[in-house]
């Protein structure tokens, strides 16, 4: 799937801007589940969970479950040129998910969020 992706397939997935969010922040994150888009994002979960499909089936992302949950990370298996191309867009805009980041921050550690998110826990 990564092997077709071309430059318009990339360039048309990071068009919306919740869609480079999503790639952004799961740049400055490594991995995150649907309720840390949700909180971050401040959006609804279908609208997150479609975007990430999107993004999915681009070959942009990939997931794994663990549990209840679903993570996304960046697909490691992208071209070169891809992988460049995110790495500096986050690099030279890293204000675009300050916020977000922050607020994930306010929430917890990486590894604690998705049980404080989704279940409702203080752990």
């Amino acid at each position: 799937m990564t092997s077709q992706l071309t430059p318009i397939g990339l360039f048309k997935s990071l068009s919306d801007p919740i869609r480079l969010s999503i790639v952004m922040l799961l740049i400055a994150e490594k991995e995150l589940c649907v309720c840390e888009f949700t909180e971050a994002l401040d959006e609804i979960q279908p609208k997150i969970s479609r975007n990430l499909a999107l993004l999915k089936t681009a070959g942009l992302v990939v997931n794994r479950r663990q549990g209840q949950w679903i993570y996304y990370s960046i697909n490691t298996q992208l071209p070169s040129w891809a992988k460049t191309v995110l790495s500096e867009t986050y690099n030279g805009n890293k204000a675009l998910v300050a916020g977000p980041l922050a607020k994930l921050n306010l929430v917890g550690k990486n590894e604690d969020r998705p049980q404080i998110l989704c279940c409702g826990s203080t752990k």
